[in-house]
């Protein structure tokens, strides 16, 4: 049997490649590409910003000072609410489908972890955001 020649997620760099390769699934998927692309208007900007939350997330390197959950809101405005629990399960098929194409270890592991919980806890601040509005 062949060993793998995947590694693990080591460094910003790895980080970024992630990212980039991520999102251009995201671009091209008939469901979640319409709302990124009517969102995201500097792709670049975006890369950098997804490269610091994931370094932070999987480094500990405080690189990331954004919110998260405020950010995902908004979005769910602009979308007038329309964000489901199956928008998030199809990112993160394509999150641990990228993953899984690129890398291999412990820390991959730990970033379709931090996904899944993260995902969760997005849909839920998402929903409670809508109640109070």
């Amino acid at each position: 049997m062949p060993m793998s020649t995947k590694q693990d997620i080591k460094n910003r760099e790895d980080i970024r490649l992630l990212v980039i390769s991520f999102y251009a699934k995201i671009r091209k998927d008939a469901v979640l590409g319409p709302i990124f692309n009517g969102i995201i208007t500097d792709w670049e900007h975006h890369f950098g910003l997804l490269t610091d939350f994931w370094e932070t997330q999987l480094f500990l390197k405080r690189k990331y000072f954004g919110n998260p959950v405020t950010a995902h809101q908004a979005v769910d405005d602009k979308v007038r609410h329309t964000i489901t629990p199956e928008h998030f399960g199809l990112w993160m098929n394509l999150w641990f489908a990228t993953i899984d194409e690129l890398f291999e270890g412990e820390t991959a592991y730990i970033a379709k972890n931090r996904a899944q919980k993260m995902s969760t806890m997005l849909y839920l601040k998402i929903y409670e955001h809508r109640s109070k509005g």
